[in-house]
């Protein structure tokens, strides 16, 4: 690329954070686990075939509260104590983001001639011993000459609030490029990680904002230092400046507070039209603290350097002690003259007792404050003082305290805290359990299978079989359910709306969908975190229709050749956690008492072991439009 073609693209592209940058070392021809390259020879031929991912479980933070009953167990051969622990979060809402980003930056790039050649010289040595792996170079050499990648994904929007087992994205994939399906699941997969960071973010922010209820009047100007209470410290502590940029913006869902300036960047320019999105404060570190001979000597150029501003001073370069006995006292008068506010930051030791101890110095050196009546108690606001705890800063410290705070009469809007790894670090895709399974197939002969994932070691990983939907009641305002296709379009018909939205459709991109604000998704998140219970899940509270949980049972049945017997009693036992006042429990007890009823029926589905689904909608139609 001469200099002109770079002037142009750097015109084109101003604020892509990448782009220009460096070339990805990997085209998508090995965007995957290996084994996915083997795949395309092992499927059954097939017209169509669809995958969907999803979030098997919600955001937990255990804390250890005890030891079992049965205290020993083996693992891996030896004995251990086992502990009793407890969630914490008891929320099982989460934050769906990140999709867009792997698509605009990944699967909307072409793969070339070259980018071939090279794979498939790759490919020659890839297999153990250095032999040849398998490749589909005849698939990829098609999708070079299309230009874009065969298949359809569906998606719901960016910030969706959804539970466990909703449906995230689909992928479609048809014809000689059905086997290309699941080759993405690599790549698409990754959108645990920027969820996972949204989920624990939005999680702190409720916990924070608890307290703030408690201890801060919500007419006050003081309220509004809510968005600022948690503030990204993560940048450092990422593997890469790309995974700072994804869990970075991931975070600035729920914050404005954040030291990730590549990622407060990146939404700002790439994501939200320019529009501000992420501030910070001065702040000094223990290399600045150091350099000067005193740390009073230190404060003092500090905050003669900032007049006015708020700025954080971390304070046990030395002696903490010391710094809040003898030097915050002597600095006090420089704060007051210079307006500024300033903020104790403890960097070591047990992180709830030096948030205290530095609320109790400002008390005791007399910094003024006023007095907040929330709930017929009154709580301390200081002025031009307050704490940043940013060290070992997880949920369960972050819920200690602001318990310990409260407790002492300070109102919660005196403390923020920064949290680094514990944000953008200690999470994994198995956090909330993430997955992408085959759902669908149509074969060669047009024959149709409802694939489904049925362990019976572990009903929980079950997955969904057959065409999905994921629709939300339109009146109710409640959480996105999932649904068989059937049973989704009658529910679309009478009313709920299809949340499901293509994204991307053989090489054509929703631009409506990735030109969506930044804004416009912090405020999806915002109001649907507000519209959605966080209660703990079961039945009809959870994302599985009742029309879902019945084909899941009976397509289980037939892949464990259940008996007549069986299917009742599974049956019996799922509709009894359907709730009483749910729309669907019409449909739901005719449905499955009329099939209860029905040894033919039961038969007809599962006789055999047939992997077919018996439940066909057009059955019962009058009847459940009659019950929406």
């Amino acid at each position: 690329m001469d200099y002109a073609q770079k002037q142009e693209e750097k015109a084109k592209y101003p604020c892509e954070l990448l782009r220009g940058g460096r070339r990805l070392e990997c085209p998508l021809t090995v965007m995957a686990d290996s084994y996915k390259a083997g795949h395309f020879k092992m499927y059954p031929a097939a017209k169509v075939m669809s995958a969907y991912g999803e979030f098997r479980k919600p955001f937990e933070f255990k804390q250890v509260v005890g030891v079992e009953n049965d205290a020993v167990a083996l693992v891996n051969g030896k004995k251990v104590v086992k502990l009793k622990t407890e969630d914490l979060i008891k929320d099982n809402r989460i934050v769906f983001y990140g999709l867009r980003y792997f698509i605009e930056q990944f699967l909307s790039k072409r793969i070339t001639e070259e980018d071939i050649k090279r794979s498939e010289k790759f490919y020659s040595e890839h297999n153990a011993g250095g032999t040849p792996y398998s490749f589909p170079r005849k698939i990829f050499d098609r999708i070079e000459e299309l230009g874009y990648y065969p298949v359809k994904i569906e998606a719901l929007r960016e910030g969706s609030v959804i539970y466990p087992h909703t449906p995230v994205f689909i992928i479609t994939a048809e014809d000689e490029f059905s086997h290309f399906c699941t080759f993405l699941e690599t790549m698409l997969t990754m959108v645990w990680y920027p969820s996972c960071v949204a989920t624990l973010s939005r999680h702190t922010k409720t916990l924070i904002e608890r307290a703030f209820k408690r201890s801060v009047d919500p007419a006050s100007d003081q309220y509004g230092l809510l968005d600022s209470r948690l503030h990204d410290f993560g940048f450092r502590g990422c593997t890469c400046i790309e995974q700072s940029v994804v869990g970075g913006s991931a975070h600035l869902l729920n914050f404005t507070g954040s030291d990730t300036m590549s990622a407060a960047y990146h939404v700002q320019f790439h994501m939200n039209k320019g529009n501000s999105i992420a501030q910070s404060i001065p702040a000094t570190e223990h290399s600045v603290m150091t350099s000067w001979s005193s740390e009073l000597e230190a404060i003092k150029n500090y905050i003669k350097q900032f007049p006015g501003s708020v700025i954080a001073c971390v304070m046990d370069s030395y002696d903490y002690d010391n710094a809040l006995n003898v030097i915050l006292k002597e600095i006090k008068p420089d704060i007051e003259n210079s307006k500024c506010t300033f903020i104790i930051r403890p960097d070591s030791g047990d992180p709830v007792d030096q948030v205290m101890r530095a609320l109790k110095a400002a008390d005791t050196h007399g910094f003024t404050f006023i007095t907040q009546t929330v709930g017929g108690k009154n709580f301390k606001l200081f002025k031009n003082v307050g704490v940043i705890q940013g060290d070992g800063i997880d949920y369960e410290v972050v819920s200690s305290i602001l318990d310990a705070v409260l407790d002492a009469g300070f109102s919660a809007a005196n403390v923020a805290f920064g949290m680094g790894g514990g944000l953008l670090q200690k999470v994994n895709r198995d956090t909330m359990s993430f997955a992408t399974k085959l759902s669908y197939i149509q074969y060669a002969d047009g024959k149709e299978r409802l694939v489904m994932k049925a362990p019976n070691t572990d009903s929980e990983k079950w997955s969904l079989p057959g065409k999905l939907m994921v629709l939300r009641n339109s009146v109710t305002l409640d959480h996105p359910k999932v649904y068989p296709e059937d049973a989704g379009k009658v529910r679309e018909k009478a009313g709920d709306e299809n949340v499901m939205v293509t994204v991307y459709n053989h090489g054509k991109i929703n631009q409506e969908y990735m030109d969506e604000t930044f804004n416009v998704i912090r405020r999806r998140v915002e109001l649907q975190w507000k519209q959605i219970s966080a209660r703990v899940l079961g039945g009809v509270d959870s994302a599985i229709s009742s029309w879902m949980a019945y084909e899941r049972i009976i397509v289980a049945g037939g892949i464990h050749k259940w008996d007549k017997d069986k299917i009742k009693r599974e049956l019996a036992s799922e509709f009894s956690k359907y709730s009483a006042s749910d729309v669907e429990k019409e449909i739901a007890s005719r449905k499955f008492s009329s099939f209860l009823h029905s040894e033919l029926q039961i038969e007809n589905d599962c006789g055999g072991g047939r992997n077919d689904s018996l439940y066909r909608l057009d059955r019962i139609l009058d009847d459940a439009m009659h019950g929406l």
